[in-house]
């Protein structure tokens, strides 16, 4: 069992786990992590809690989710979004990563916090129609880090518009490749984009992009 509530290392120096949101995270720094990185070894920057998946939890938090969701959590990295979703409304929660190195940790964090969570090694470009009917909701926490990124973002928003996904949730720090997809879809009346900040478990100023179609019943609207 983990601590609730922050705990530090042996000597006091440094925090190696979390309790935040109803859930419980290991840092990087953590002995069973890295034990884990001898063993595997992400390249897609999935070697560790970015913060806006905080930032994704608390804007959940204060919107809601409807109890039950289906959800896919794209680029999912250590999968802290779509586990939050699965523990706080007992979401269904597919998490899709282009890089398997990083499921391991995946699995390791939804084991602690008592979730099942599916898996599926795929590019952006590879996310077809068909495969995204299942779900109602589309979360993403810090994936839109490249230029290379930005375009197979817009595809596949639009193809989950297509299939019938409700709302989309993105959360980033604001970095320039994250406005132009916002830009993209705001400019088609798609899209909203909020100033976020959370002070817990560490301060962090971001923002959230929610894309949804104009007819539909949204998730997260005030």
């Amino acid at each position: 069992m983990l601590w609730k509530g922050t705990r530090k290392s042996k000597n006091g120096t440094a925090k190696v786990e979390i309790f935040a949101y109803g859930i419980y995270a290991l840092y990087a720094r953590h002995k069973v992590i890295r034990d884990l990185k001898s063993l595997h070894s992400p390249v897609y920057h999935g070697f560790r809690i970015w913060p806006s998946s905080w930032l994704l939890m608390d804007f959940l938090e204060h919107r809601g989710l409807p109890q039950s969701s289906q959800v896919l959590d794209v680029g999912c990295g250590w999968g802290l979004g779509g586990i939050y979703c699965a523990k706080n409304y007992h979401a269904s929660v597919t998490a899709v990563d282009i890089d398997s190195e990083v499921f391991p940790y995946l699995k390791l964090h939804a084991k602690i916090n008592h979730v099942k969570i599916n898996v599926m090694e795929k590019r952006l470009e590879q996310i077809t129609v068909n495969q995204l009917k299942p779900f109602n909701i589309l979360i993403g926490a810090d994936i839109c880090f490249w230029d290379t990124l930005v375009e197979p973002l817009i595809g596949l928003i639009n193809r989950s518009l297509e299939a019938g996904v409700h709302s989309v949730f993105i959360t980033d720090p604001g970095r320039p490749t994250f406005k132009m997809l916002a830009e993209h879809f705001i400019k088609n009346e798609y899209g909203e984009v909020w100033d976020w900040a959370v002070k817990v478990p560490q301060k962090f100023n971001g923002q959230i992009l929610k894309i949804a179609l104009p007819h539909t019943h949204l998730v997260g609207q005030s």
